[in-house]
Order: structure tokens, then sequence, then C-alpha cells
């Protein structure tokens, strides 16, 4: 199976049958799935093992953050389950980094899944920061918290497209930017303030480009990831 897609597309759905109704019109050679905290809290983990056996990769988006013992057993379950992906909040601090990390690496390498970090929220600005007690710009502060995830040996981070070359140039290439905030060009941004398009976020250096609505309110989802996995090979 061709796996060299960089989209991951968010299903953010509490029913089942919308959800069944989009991943219909999907194939796993064109894209990734993200499960987020609503619909894992209303279908559980049931709900991913249905995706994945459909040829899907999970990137299960719960953001854990908690003290570093409850970090290391969900670490453990979301490895147990065979996601491909799973994040933390790089805010938890250095040894909640460090628990996750080691839970990961216990895990058979068949169920070993990327394992990266939330930086800042791509809902926040500036003067979010500010409110809620933060000195030093937007990017400073995704910098800094990239920082500790990447001395903790996380595979990356979750940051917006205009964060990823000074992580790249500051963490190595190898170290992995999955962006949220990617739009169409004709699209608008609603609640989502750091944006790019995906041929721009690519070209900034994000190496998996999360889509929602952009994705699941198309009339031929399928047709348009094509179109947009196009543009990238002959732009690239």
């Amino acid at each position: 199976m061709n796996h060299s897609s960089p989209i991951i597309v968010a299903l953010d759905y509490a029913q089942p049958e919308p959800a069944l109704a989009l991943v219909e019109q999907l194939a796993p050679s064109r894209c990734r799935l993200k499960i987020g905290k609503g619909m894992f809290t209303a279908l559980g983990p049931v709900w991913v093992e249905k995706l994945m056996a459909k040829g899907f990769d999970i990137f299960l988006d719960l953001k854990f953050h908690d003290i570093p013992h409850q970090i290391y057993q969900a670490c453990t379950q979301a490895a147990q389950l065979g996601v491909w992906m799973v994040n933390v909040h790089a805010l938890g601090g250095s040894q909640m980094l460090a628990a996750a990390r080691a839970a990961i690496d216990e895990a058979p390498v068949s169920k070993k899944p990327w394992l990266i970090g939330v930086t800042l929220l791509t809902s926040l600005q500036t003067e979010d920061l500010a409110e809620l007690g933060f000195s030093g710009t937007l990017s400073e502060n995704v910098w800094r918290l990239a920082g500790l995830c990447h001395n903790a040996k996380l595979d990356g981070v979750v940051c917006s497209a205009q964060e990823s070359a000074l992580l790249k140039q500051s963490y190595g290439q190898d170290f992995l930017c999955v962006t949220p905030g990617i739009r169409l060009p004709h699209q608008a941004a609603v609640d989502q303030k750091r944006i790019m398009t995906p041929l721009e976020a690519i070209q900034a250096g994000s190496d998996y480009l999360v889509m929602g609505r952009s994705i699941t309110d198309a009339a031929d989802p399928n047709q348009l990831l094509t179109q947009i996995i196009q543009e990238m090979e002959h732009n690239l």
C-alpha cells in the first residue's frame, strides 16, 4: 500500500454514520485519518480498530496532558491499540515527555507509533499568550516547547506551517512537523489563526498536513485529495 501522501484527514464526527459515509469515499493510499477527542469520546477505541481494519493509518489526536504516570499508561494503551501516531502536550514538561517516550519505546516494534508533541494550538495568537502569562513571541514559545520535545527524543511536533522552517533548521530535517490550519486558497480561516495552503505548508517544511472541512465538505473528497497531491508533486 502506498502511504506517500502527507495528508491527514480529520474526522470530526460524533456519530458513526457520517464518518463511515466519508471514509467510504477515501482511499488509504491518498490519506491517513485523525481521530480527536470528540469522536474518541463518543465512539471509543473500537472505532479506531474499525478504521484501521479498512487500511487507514490513524493519528490518535487526544493531546495527552497529565502527570507522568498517567501519560505513561495512556501512551502504552495507544501503542497497544496499534495507531500510527499519538500526541502529548509539550506544556506537560520534560518528565511527562520522558514518560511518554518510555512508554512508546517499550511497545513492540510492530506497534510503535510516532510520538509527537503539541506546542501551541493554532487557534492561539500573541495576545492570547500574554493573557496566559507567557513572555516572548508566539514563535519563540513554539521553538522553546519544540526544544523540550526534541530533548526528550520525541519524533516531532504539531505546529503551524509558519514555524516549520525554523524548527527544521533548529532540530533537524528528521524532526517531524505536523501542521493543522491548512486551508485551500478559496476557503476562510474560520477558527484557525495561523493558516497556509497545502503547497505552501509543504514548501515551508511541514511533513504532514491535517485537513478537516476542506476535504470532508468536498463533493468528491478522494478526487480533491488526488488534485492536491498532484499539485505538490508538480511543484516540489
